[in-house]
């Protein structure tokens, strides 16, 4: 298949590939298919090839999987919740849906060496993905990186470069590679292709469901990956006909790292790394879809996180403390009335304990 060109949602501009449009704006996918007919019964779609049994919604064919997708959905009558599983991924994340699809629309494009910038998952994701696809893979990262991150990120073969300074420092030492054609940008944040693979989040949670979906889902929130991609999913859902309802995004940001949220407060919560970015390259986007869904935004701080992460490793679930985020804001939420009591809600377990 010629792989799907790339329009600027902003401009108009198309493209065969780039990683950004000319105006500045991140690409979206010119087109992405949609399937005919009702929605057919769960059974009808073979797990065993992982999020690409949805490949009726997907821009990208399959090039590349290491058995993404298809995590449990369980009861967690302790938070009066559901959790999807996503930390039981083959690298440890959600981050690994997108990994595939990025990396898959990498080989479409006869690319040889792909370039990403990330504070963890999203590298050693897409080092591993790379890793199977036979590619070359240069993963930049902030020098205070996590050891077991940067350990898993070589482990695949990839080459581990530090960069001093924040997640911004990192993200533009790894656009001037990019611009002096070291590799291809395989970015979890401009990369359209790999929101496409984090929209299978959304497509298999209304599967798993019988295609119905949640009041809400609280989700974690940096570069909204999750977010704009639950979001992504659950519109293709309606678009198609499969379902007839959209779930409320409610997003959870770290304190100090809030442009959504609004967090103006002094407090800096640095245990959840992985959200912690503070000029968010979709944040139009994530806005509209966060209001489009009656959703909202809220910070919480590292003491709410520790404790949301104790509970959730006393009760079973070895997760990481990012992951506890959504459930330290889903407590908000439900404290300030924003989610009722009886509301039917899912958190993402979005990343394995390091």
């Amino acid at each position: 298949m010629t792989p799907t060109g790339l329009v600027c949602p902003a401009c108009g501009r198309t493209y065969a590939d780039r990683w950004r449009c000319a105006c500045g704006e991140p690409l979206d996918f010119r087109s992405t298919p949609r399937p005919d007919g009702p929605a057919p019964p769960f059974a009808a779609f073979d797990s065993r090839r992982g999020l690409w049994a949805f490949e009726d919604f997907l821009p990208v064919d399959e090039h590349v999987t290491l058995g993404e997708g298809f995590t449990p959905l369980v009861d967690a009558p302790d938070w009066d919740a559901s959790f999807k599983l996503e930390y039981v991924s083959p690298t440890g994340s959600f981050k690994d849906r997108g990994a595939a699809t990025v990396v898959s629309r990498a080989v479409e494009l006869g690319v040889d060496r792909v370039i990403e910038d990330s504070s963890g998952n999203a590298g050693a994701a897409i080092a591993a993905y790379a890793a199977r696809a036979g590619l070359d893979a240069d993963i930049y990262v902030p020098a205070s990186v996590a050891d077991a991150k940067r350990r898993a990120i070589e482990a695949a073969g990839a080459r581990v470069v530090e960069i001093e300074g924040d997640r911004e420092a990192v993200a533009a030492a790894c656009r001037e590679a990019v611009a002096g054609s070291e590799g291809w940008y395989a970015s979890h944040a401009w990369n359209p292709a790999f929101f496409a693979g984090t929209a299978t989040f959304g497509l298999e949670l209304a599967a798993q469901r019988d295609w119905s979906v949640p009041d809400a889902v609280v989700v974690p929130l940096g570069h909204g990956t999750m977010l704009l991609g639950a979001y992504r999913g659950f519109r293709a859902l309606v678009e198609a006909g499969w379902t007839d309802a959209m779930p409320r995004l409610l997003a959870v940001q770290a304190a100090g790292y809030a442009p959504i949220a609004g967090d103006t407060g002094a407090e800096t919560n640095d245990l959840a790394d992985g959200i912690q970015v503070r000029k968010p390259v979709r944040r139009a986007a994530v806005v509209d879809a966060i209001e489009t869904t009656d959703g909202d935004a809220i910070a919480v701080s590292a003491d709410a996180v520790r404790r949301a992460h104790t509970g959730l490793r006393a009760g079973g679930f070895d997760v990481e403390p990012t992951a506890a985020a959504a459930v330290a804001g889903l407590r908000r939420y439900r404290e300030w009335g924003v989610v009722d009591a009886d509301a039917d809600v899912v958190v993402p377990l979005t990343g394995r304990s390091k």
